[in-house]
């Protein structure tokens, strides 16, 4: 796809998490900032933190939970870029399970991250500029039958 100067969003390289060894490795989201900024929103929410899962090879994302009261968030922040999305259920991959951010979302961004909401997750990819990627991400995207972001950034494409 060719460059689309009105894009709701820019994929960088490494958004999918491939990358040609020639252009050396992926960027990588320092996870103790992440697990920081999640006990910081777990306060803010009065709640606290759950489960914490590192990202493992092929997911492109680190996962946690926030308890608030009987309600459970899950967590996700991309490992190789400081993006942060929400979902219902913890999920090995995801295509457009994302949830509206809460309302102590805001306390990711005061460590860094960028908070996604669910109408960017879920924007088709048309709607987005994807001349980063390469020939083997977009065969990826059409063996999962991807057709939103969120399910581009995260993955766990082999």
């Amino acid at each position: 796809m060719a460059v689309d100067e009105d894009a709701a969003f820019v994929l960088p390289r490494g958004a999918t998490g491939f990358f040609q060894p020639k252009d050396g490795p992926l960027p990588e989201v320092d996870q103790r900032t992440f697990r920081a900024a999640l006990h910081e929103a777990a306060r803010t929410a009065h709640g606290h933190v759950g489960e914490m899962e590192p990202q493992t090879y092929p997911r492109t994302f680190h996962t946690a939970t926030v308890h608030v009261g009987t309600d459970e968030c899950v967590v996700l922040c991309h490992a190789h870029h400081p993006w942060i999305a929400f979902a219902q259920q913890r999920r090995e991959w995801y295509t457009d399970e994302f949830l509206t951010p809460p309302p102590w979302a805001h306390t990711f961004t005061d460590f860094g991250f960028a908070v996604l909401d669910r109408a960017l997750l879920t924007a088709p990819l048309a709607d987005i500029d994807t001349s980063v990627l390469t020939r083997g991400e977009w065969r990826q995207v059409r063996w999962y039958d991807i057709h939103g972001l969120g399910g581009v950034l995260f993955n766990a494409w082999d």
